[in-house]
């Protein structure tokens, strides 16, 4: 294979289309404040944290008191963009964010969540059982959940759940509308052509963001373009492929936070369980710089064995992290 400065050339073209959109970050408009950067969440006008804190991990911990604490610590230190989801571990994570955000927390926070219901009645229904869980009048940012089959765009306008999310939005129980999906970027790019057809624009779209999606089945390379060319915020998830970056000593978890900061994306949500990953993701806004095209073909060439066969990237290629397939119930 030809090589270009010491890099085999499939990395190097890689790293020059990366590097292109890397150029399309939102670096150079970020607002550092303390150890956080800030970006512009596409056209709402909204100023987010570039970090946003996992809904998910925060269910992690044993004790409440200590997700608690890691809560409130991340939004003391400047963490506002809150994460979470009506199905994860059966609405304790919601309940348990609920609770950490009072005392006033509430109105310190950009709160999203997400919703499964494939129906309108199931999707108000779903709705109301966050905010109540929350313990909020309203959420912030409302997306559709796990966007990962090719009928489930259909669903979304066809079946009445962009009604109940503009009935709640009406009457202000969200401001702001995004969906989500970690399977394949064609179903994404499905959405978007379904949205247009229904004349309807999305505020946020969520993704798997991470290296191993730089060389397989590339939300970066086939979504983001599209999604700022819209105005839609570029939501990242899984900065380190579900863990398997760093456990598998493909590459740190600073560098993983930095790949998903170098994009075009206006929050990276990472999981947080305990002092050490809260530590690192506010080194990793402290000390971010986007990664340079040599450094990128560096990291594209260490990591693409691991990355082509889509085996590190479960959420993928598995039904593993595939809620709604193991619980069709939740979608009505």
């Amino acid at each position: 294979m030809a090589e270009q400065d010491g890099f085999p050339r499939r990395e190097f073209v890689s790293a020059i289309s990366l590097a292109a959109l890397f150029s399309r970050n939102l670096a150079a408009a970020d607002e550092r404040s303390g150890e956080m950067i800030y970006r512009k969440l596409g056209r709402t006008g909204e100023r987010v944290s570039a970090i946003g804190m996992g809904g998910y991990h925060i269910g992690v911990p044993q004790d409440e008191q200590e997700s608690s604490r890691l809560i409130r610590s991340a939004i003391d230190r400047g963490v506002n963009f809150m994460d979470n989801c009506w199905d994860y571990m059966d609405g304790k994570c919601e309940i348990w964010m609920g609770k950490a955000l009072r005392d006033g927390y509430r109105r310190k926070v950009f709160l999203m969540t997400k919703f499964d219901g494939r129906t309108k009645a199931a999707a108000a229904k779903q709705i109301d059982e966050s905010l109540q869980r929350l313990q909020t009048d309203h959420v912030d940012l409302m997306q559709y959940h796990e966007n990962i089959r090719m009928e489930d765009p259909d669903r979304f306008f066809n079946d009445g759940v962009v009604d109940a999310l503009l009935e709640a939005k009406k009457a202000g129980k969200i401001r702001y509308i995004g969906f989500t999906g970690h399977k394949d970027p064609v179903v994404h790019l499905r959405m978007l052509e379904v949205a247009k057809a229904h004349d309807f624009h999305f505020d946020t779209a969520q993704m798997p963001l991470n290296i191993l999606d730089a060389q397989f089945r590339s939300f970066a390379h086939e979504v983001v373009p599209k999604l700022v060319d819209q105005g839609i915020a570029v939501l990242g998830m899984k900065p380190m492929a579900a863990g398997a970056l760093p456990q598998r000593g493909l590459a740190t978890g600073l560098e993983c936070l930095r790949y998903a900061l170098s994009l075009p994306t206006s929050v990276v949500i990472t999981g947080i369980t305990d002092q050490k990953t809260l530590d690192q993701a506010f080194e990793a806004a402290r000390t971010f710089q986007p990664f340079s095209q040599s450094e990128l073909s560096a990291l594209l060439a260490r990591t693409r064995e691991a990355a082509l066969s889509g085996k590190w990237e479960t959420f993928k290629t598995t039904t593993r992290q595939d809620g709604t397939a193991r619980n069709p119930q939740w979608m009505g």
